[in-house]
């Protein structure tokens, strides 16, 4: 093996990918696993070829995937018998449902639909795209249900994989769909941005439509031009008004107050249900703007369609002003499921208060309390009743731990965490979990944590269905460093160990897409801003990935952001995510309630980080002091605000 190293053209980066590994962690093998994920990166085919066979390491099934995964990536090349092999031989293990998915695609391209029919009930988890070939290999095959079932696709799926386009036509031709179904697809297209998808739904509609697909693109890049230069006789045609709604629309997305205006000047010219339509965009990307007008514009939109996104902010514009009577509305106008998610539920049950309804909102809340979610949390408070943490599950047994440790799935994922390969070491932790019973998981979860592998721990505590361990779930490793450090910035521990748990779930070499680093997710920029304030000298980024040095300049910058934002943990933890310009931009005009400040902040990823990090908070209250604090007092009022200066640095994350 070390000859077939040295001959390998990934021999060199092989060497230096091994360098990294610990000697006192390395064992035998490794380097032939990494010298074939080199060659996997490179097309070194040789290499894969030569590193392929087994040599009784726990991974040998990887340079096999490999080099299989190269092979169906080339037409014509793969094996069909060496495929099949591979996969009975790792049957039910995530390799085999990731190059059983690669297969599938490839069968699925050259519509070799017998091969597909048979292969394809073997994929546990198929994503999007095999479905609508699984489709497609039902229609070749004669099936009169596969277009009734494919029926679901028009309206939900926006994101188009190539797949999907022939299901989707063979909706159109066998009128399946038609009319008013084609040019609803087409407005949540150019809504979702989606323009060559777009186009393709264009292309569907009748002749006389009076739709030009050439105006697709003017008016997605300028659409303010096009509306200019819109034609005295545009609204004749259907397609006319649709092509000058949706350059509204868009227009809306970059200045809603500008679309508002324009659309005043052409109102007349369109229909009652068409003018609900273009007020509903308008009011969508004022209501993300936090601009007091939206709550007034949805009501002008009155009953019109609206997708999910655009149905939550409704909610959101009508809490942001006050009028539960419109919150109630809007919830109760929303399509199932949506309307049955705990975050609109609550805020039914409120509105119901509001008006008087108490018997009705206690059944609502009723229902939703009684979890560890943000909403569920406030539920319970509503109803007198502050969290408590569950029973505790009975400890693991020495044989369930064992059974754990022998799980070939958990043994390579091991492997891979050893050898730094992160991601295949998550997914393959993950896989060994599913459908699997509490006792394994809470098994898995002790391992997990006595291996140091924190987040993935987590992940197993968290899959419990009927026992649970809150200790797991809600693990606190580093207390020698977070604790000492919360108390010497004054901040309470439970709040700093949510953030953590958010943040990284406690993964000190964590590093985000946008190169956020360690256990709390400081950016390199910001590390140094830090550095300076605190005058810290010799600062290096390495101390981003360092326990001691990450949890000393983090609960630093918590306290700082804290000072400058009223002391509010609320407007604190916004910061955090998305800087302390913003969590102050976010105010409204008058005092507003913490939990309405919390579900109107525009980021979808800082609104869900901000209920996540205040929830986490409470329940790790409740296991450090035997009393969880309140929810509800943590969010407290907001006060009147908006705007002005930032002198509390960058955000840890997204600025």
């Amino acid at each position: 093996m070390k000859t077939v190293i040295k001959n390998s053209v990934g021999a060199v980066l092989a060497a230096a990918l091994w360098c990294f590994i610990q000697p006192a962690q390395a064992e035998p093998g490794d380097e032939r696993i990494i010298a074939a994920r080199e060659a996997a990166r490179t097309g070194d085919r040789k290499g894969l070829a030569a590193y392929a066979s087994p040599a009784g390491h726990v991974l040998d099934p990887y340079p096999e995937y490999w080099a299989l995964s190269n092979q169906i990536a080339r037409p014509g090349e793969a094996d069909p018998a060496r495929v099949r092999d591979f996969l009975r031989r790792q049957s039910g293990s995530w390799l085999a449902e990731k190059l059983r998915g690669e297969w599938l695609r490839s069968l699925g391209k050259r519509a070799d639909w017998s091969a597909f029919a048979a292969e394809y009930p073997l994929m546990e988890q198929p994503e999007q795209d095999l479905v609508c070939y699984q489709y497609q290999a039902r229609m070749a095959n004669g099936d009169p249900l596969a277009l009734a079932e494919a029926r679901a696709l028009w309206n939900l799926l926006i994101d188009t994989p190539e797949a999907c386009t022939p299901v989707l036509q063979a909706l159109v031709r066998e009128g399946m769909v038609g009319g008013e179904d084609l040019w609803l697809r087409l407005r949540r297209l150019v809504e979702a941005r989606r323009i060559t998808a777009a186009k393709a739904v264009a292309g569907w509609l009748p002749a006389d439509s009076g739709l030009v697909l050439a105006d697709l693109d003017k008016l997605n890049n300028a659409p303010g031009t096009y509306l200019d230069k819109l034609p005295l006789n545009f609204s004749v045609t259907r397609g006319g008004r649709e092509l000058a709604l949706l350059a509204l629309a868009r227009v809306a997305r970059d200045d809603p107050q500008a679309a508002f205006l324009r659309f005043n000047r052409l109102d007349e010219r369109f229909s009652g249900a068409e003018r609900s339509y273009i007020m509903g965009q308008i009011a969508w990307q004022a209501a993300q703007r936090l601009m007091p007008e939206a709550h007034a514009w949805f009501k002008a939109a009155d009953d019109a369609p609206m997708g999910e996104d655009q149905a939550a902010w409704r909610v959101r514009a009508a809490l942001r002003a006050g009028d539960w009577r419109g919150v109630r509305v809007a919830v109760e106008a929303m399509g199932l499921p949506q309307r049955d998610l705990p975050d609109w539920q609550y805020w039914l049950a409120r509105a119901l208060q509001a008006q008087g309804q108490k018997d009705a909102a206690r059944r609502i809340l009723e229902r939703i309390a009684g979890n560890t979610g943000f909403y569920p949390i406030l539920a319970g408070e509503e109803l007198g009743q502050g969290f408590s943490l569950p029973r505790r599950a009975r400890p693991v047994q020495a044989e369930e731990l064992e059974l754990v440790r022998q799980s070939p799935g958990l043994q390579r994922a091991l492997a891979l965490f050893r050898l730094d390969m992160r991601t295949e070491g998550s997914r393959e932790w993950n896989w060994s979990l599913r459908n699997r019973d509490d006792r394994f998981l809470l098994a898995a979860a002790q391992f997990g944590q006595e291996q140091g592998l924190y987040d993935r721990a987590i992940y197993a505590a968290e899959r419990t269905r009927s026992e649970h361990d809150f200790a797991l779930r809600y693990l606190m490793p580093f207390r020698e460093h977070v604790e000492p450090n919360a108390r010497a910035q004054g901040l309470e521990p439970g709040w700093v160990y949510g953030l953590i748990r958010q943040e990284s779930r406690f993964t000190p070499v964590a590093r985000s897409s946008v190169g956020a680093q360690g256990l709390m997710q400081i950016m390199p920029t910001t590390g140094q801003w830090l550095a300076g304030k605190l005058s810290l000298k010799g600062y290096t980024p390495g101390w981003l990935q360092a326990p001691d040095t990450n949890v000393y300049l983090g609960t630093s910058y918590m306290r700082i952001i804290l000072d400058g934002l009223d002391r509010h943990p609320l407007l604190a933890s916004a910061a955090y995510n998305a800087g302390p310009g913003r969590a102050k931009r976010w105010k409204a005009a008058r005092p507003l309630e913490g939990a309405v400040y919390a579900e109107t902040i525009p980021f979808n990823e800082t609104r869900d980080y901000v209920k996540k990090v205040l929830a986490n908070a409470v329940i790790y209250g409740a296991l450090l002091d035997g009393k969880a604090p309140s929810l509800k007092a943590t969010l407290g009022t907001v006060a009147p605000g908006g705007g002005g200066a930032d002198n509390a640095g960058p955000g840890a994350g997204l600025e």
